[in-house]
Formats: structure tokens, C-alpha cells, sequence
């Protein structure tokens, strides 16, 4: 099965129903394709079948939305199992889900699952949730996994780190790394209403850059948001923006060039778009991994 280069890292596109016959037919030169692992669960229906051949040709990344790391209750048992068959199956490069928690217990019905992706507090105590639920399903896949950073609509008071703070910490004892969303930033910081949105995020990159663990950051992610009335909503609907653009330019000038998805959920465009969109992350890591060659050199000439 293709595996990612080591030597040159490759922008990819998250792989949609819409897109899969001509995905297949046109076999892009994406570097890879990411796909959402709950939709694959079943190893015997058609999208199943799909991602199977698709894997042949291409490294597959899996994001999951369905975890709910940060769950008091701990993890749905047989959502896990599945998982793991999932990537026995596939091999993936990376696995991925969401700093969010979903699960919590109800009376008399055991726990339930809220289907979407809500907001934690940086707190000891979260922490603690976290590491516990983030081990445990590193045990299970052996293998480390990537955790995403949220867009959230709403901060909590009672706080004890800082999101990138919170973030490296949880590296630092569970061993997982970091999907950074670029996008998921920009959103936030839009919401917040600060005075510079793009200078909001490139701080909070500093900061994580200053306080991280090296090699947290495993993957980012670019999308596109909208305004629907007085909140700016992560919707995947759209071309990446102008701000979100530079703010990856700054992740990579923190980071390094890492492997990049252009997300694309809602309102999907053609397969071209999406491809050009991934064109333009590639011109930026390429762009990047050039000037670290080139710093690279200088550094070696002037100790000779």
C-alpha cells in the first residue's frame, strides 16, 4: 500500500461521496485523502468497497468525529472496537478525532451520545479525562493519534491552561500529537471579536510553538467559514480565506512543512476546485521547505 514520502511533504483532500468516481477515474496526484471513519464502520457496504480500492493508490487518513475524548464517562466500547477494525483494515498514515466531549450518562439509559462536537474547559480535570480516554484508545489501535483543536461558540470561566498549553500538556502525558486547524483558529478568534483576528492566531501559534512538545503538530487542516448572522460559523462551505491562508503560512514558519487537508463538507464544489485548492498548500510547504534548505545551507557554511 503507498505510504506518505518522508522526504516530501504533500498537501491531500478529504475524499467525499460525491467525488468518488471521478476521484478514481482521474487518480490526482493528491498526497493523500482523508476520510471520516465512522463513515466506514461497515467493511461490507459500497463505501467500504471504495476506500479499499482507494488506499491501494493512496495514503488514507482518518478523522473521526464520533470519540468524544473528553467524556467523563469514558468511551463507547463497541465505537472503539470498530475503530480498530477500521484500521486493521485500511493502515492508515494517521488517525485523528476531535478535543471535544459528547458521551455523558443518562438516568436510567445508560450514556448518551449528543452527535456533535462540544466544547471542553481547560481544566485539571478535563486533562485528566483526556489522558486517560486518549491512552486508552492508543492502547487499542497501538499507535499514537492526532487530536484536533475546536471551534467553539462559547468560553468557559473556569480554566487552568491556555488552549495551547492544555494541548501540549496532553502530549506531554498521553503521547499523542496535535491535528492543527488552522481554520478552527481564525474562527474562534472572528467570534471572539478581538481587534486583529489574524494576529490573535498567530500569537496563539506562538504560544503553542513556545510551550510544545517537538513534533506535536502531526497534520493541519484549511477549510472555509461563513458569516451566518452574528457568528462565524466552521462549515467547510468555501474556498480557504485570505486571513486563514497567511495564518497557515505562520504554522508553517512555527511547525514545518506537515502534511495538509483542504476539508470541503458543505455546499461541495467540483473535484477541480478542490484539487486547486490543495495546489496552492502544496506551493506554500513547498515554498517552506525550501527556505529551511536553504537556512539549512547557510547555517553549514558559516560553521565551516
Amino acid at each position: 500500500m503507498p505510504s506518505e514520502s518522508t522526504s516530501v511533504v504533500r498537501a491531500g483532500i478529504g475524499l467525499r461521496q460525491p467525488h468518488y468516481v471521478e476521484f478514481r477515474a482521474r487518480r490526482p496526484a493528491s498526497g493523500f485523502v482523508e476520510v471520516h471513519s465512522e463513515n466506514f464502520f461497515n467493511p461490507h457496504d459500497a463505501a467500504a468497497q471504495v476506500l479499499t480500492a482507494v488506499r491501494a493508490d493512496y495514503a488514507v487518513s482518518l478523522h473521526g468525529v464520533c470519540l468524544a475524548l473528553g467524556s467523563a464517562c469514558g468511551l463507547d466500547d463497541e465505537h472503539l472496537q470498530r475503530l480498530a477494525a477500521l484500521v486493521a483494515r485500511i493502515e492508515p498514515v494517521r488517525v485523528s478525532d476531535h478535543a471535544c466531549f459528547a458521551r455523558a450518562p443518562w438516568a436510567g439509559r445508560g450514556s448518551v451520545h449528543a452527535n456533535d462536537l462540544l466544547p471542553i474547559a481547560f481544566t485539571q480535570g478535563a486533562l485528566t479525562v483526556f489522558v486517560a480516554n486518549v491512552q486508552r484508545v492508543q492502547e487499542r489501535l497501538r499507535r499514537p493519534i492526532l487530536v484536533e483543536n475546536l471551534s467553539t461558540y462559547l468560553d468557559f470561566a473556569e480554566h487552568d491552561f491556555s488552549e495551547p498549553e492544555f494541548f501540549a500538556e496532553l502530549s506531554r502525558r498521553s503521547g499523542c500529537g496535535l491535528l492543527l486547524d488552522v481554520n478552527n483558529l481564525m474562527v474562534n478568534a472572528l467570534n471572539a471579536g478581538v481587534d486583529d483576528a489574524l494576529a490573535a492566531v498567530c500569537a496563539w501559534l506562538d504560544e503553542l510553538a513556545r510551550c510544545a512538545p517537538p513534533d506535536l503538530v502531526g497534520e493541519i487542516h484549511l477549510a472555509g467559514h461563513s458569516r451566518q448572522h452574528e457568528l462565524i460559523i466552521d462549515d467547510h462551505s468555501c474556498v480557504v480565506s485570505a486571513p486563514v491562508w497567511r495564518a497557515y503560512v505562520h504554522a508553517l514558519r512555527r511547525f514545518g512543512p506537515q502534511p495538509t487537508l483542504i476539508e470541503w463538507d458543505t455546499s461541495l464544489p467540483s473535484l477541480e476546485v478542490l484539487l486547486g485548492e490543495a495546489a496552492k498548500a502544496q506551493h506554500l510547504l513547498d515554498v517552506e521547505a525550501g527556505a529551511r534548505h536553504a537556512r539549512g545551507r547557510v547555517a553549514v557554511e558559516h560553521a565551516a
